[in-house]
């Protein structure tokens, strides 16, 4: 996972990248990837600068660090990586409940993340994981309606 000086890293790349280009499509993906890396690498700095003063959820024992402060076993940016795989999770199982314009939404804002450079491959990633995924129901559908599943072929 990222950390602040990552964020930062990735923001002066977009900044570089800005000054190459006058498409002005590029233009405003440049500028809104540099302003959400350096408010990335805010939230980052803020997180580690008030560690002390966040409420922590039980499943993360804490112990005294070498300061004497509380130190997690796993960190801020883990901790966030599993909430981000948890919530990513909920949203493919309930894809196709999803309306499609806030489908297309989520879509676009998701094949943005990252390396600009190579958001044309995530974007096809994505596309293809989501048509692979397309037609399994959502578990939510399968719990509350078991036998429509059964019997039917996949891809249906």
């Amino acid at each position: 996972m990222f950390t602040a000086k990552h964020f930062r890293a990735k923001a002066a790349e977009s900044a570089a990248a800005l000054k190459d280009t006058d498409v002005p499509s590029e233009i405003r993906e440049f500028q809104r990837s540099e302003e959400s890396f350096n408010a990335l690498a805010e939230n980052e700095d803020w997180l580690a600068n008030n560690f002390d003063k966040i409420v922590h959820s039980q499943d993360t024992p804490l112990k005294e660090g070498a300061a004497g402060k509380p130190a997690a076993d796993a960190t801020v940016a883990e901790i966030e990586e599993r909430i981000l795989r948890c919530l990513g999770a909920a949203v493919i199982l309930q894809w196709n409940t999803i309306p499609t314009k806030l489908q297309r939404e989520l879509f676009d804002t998701a094949g943005s993340m990252g390396d600009v450079l190579k958001s044309a491959a995530l974007r096809g990633q994505i596309a293809r994981f989501l048509h692979k995924h397309k037609d399994e129901g959502s578990v939510a559908d399968s719990v509350s309606k078991p036998n429509m599943m059964k019997g039917m072929p996949r891809g249906t």
